[in-house]
């Protein structure tokens, strides 16, 4: 484990230790609790690894990995999105450091708003790590990156530490869904959001929204940048 990812998950041990006492009892403690234990086996098991020089396919890494085994999660959009050229719905979600995080703190930069189902599900997975892989191409367009689920922020501390993903995942946890009904992504019938992406301008004006037509469908990568440089080039050219 290097030295950055150690002070990182002793980072959220604190937050977790200062945070855990005021959750009351319920199914999502529980099941908040059990994530905190895997991870604590997780540390223990990588630092045996480190010791003993044995292949590192345990600890972190089978925890990283869990989504390979995690259900399929498939099913058709069940939603339309918001049009471009209408101003963004403004936001304020917690970051896994419970720090506040509005939409209006990027005016002056173009955002791409990543709506995505779940932490830790397959699709979820490959989907963000392109992007995090990928962040020299958005920085170059000046492109600030947000992630938005409706997992709470314990999970997403969690699961950016072991995927190492650096940009701002949000928690659209309480009231659940609520910025994603106004973004007209959260499916009812699941409780979770659709896989969309939202470009939203200097100015906080949509434009470029895009709901994948099934759910498992991540976005080719190649196409975004097409639909990315398409709308700077009629920008620059005082069409859009």
């Amino acid at each position: 484990m290097t030295a950055m990812n150690q002070s990182r998950l002793e980072e959220l041990e604190r937050q977790f230790s200062a945070l855990q006492n005021q959750i009351d009892d319920s199914p999502v403690k529980n099941a908040i609790s059990v994530l905190h234990g895997m991870l604590h086996e997780g540390w223990r098991n990588l630092d045996r690894v480190g010791a003993s020089h044995q292949p590192a396919d345990s600890g972190l890494a089978n925890i990283a990995n869990m989504y390979k085994q995690a259900p399929r999660m498939e099913g058709e959009a069940s939603n339309h999105p918001l049009p471009e050229g209408m101003l963004a719905p403004d936001f304020a979600l917690q970051d896994a450091n419970g720090r506040v995080v509005r939409l209006g703190d990027f005016k002056g930069k173009r955002v791409l708003v990543v709506f995505y189902p779940l932490d830790w599900s397959p699709g979820c997975s490959q989907q963000l790590d392109l992007y995090q892989n990928e962040q020299a191409e958005f920085n170059k367009r000046n492109i600030q990156l947000i992630g938005i689920s409706v997992d709470s922020i314990y999970s997403h501390g969690a699961w950016a530490s072991v995927r190492g993903i650096t940009f701002p995942l949000l928690a659209d946890f309480n009231p659940k869904g609520d910025v994603a009904r106004k973004y007209q992504v959260f499916r009812e019938q699941d409780g979770f959001t659709e896989r969309a992406l939202y470009l939203i301008d200097e100015n906080g004006v949509i434009q470029y929204s895009h709901i994948s037509p099934f759910i498992h469908h991540v976005p080719d990568i190649y196409e975004l940048y097409q639909q990315l440089d398409k709308i700077e080039e009629l920008k620059t050219s005082g069409i859009r």
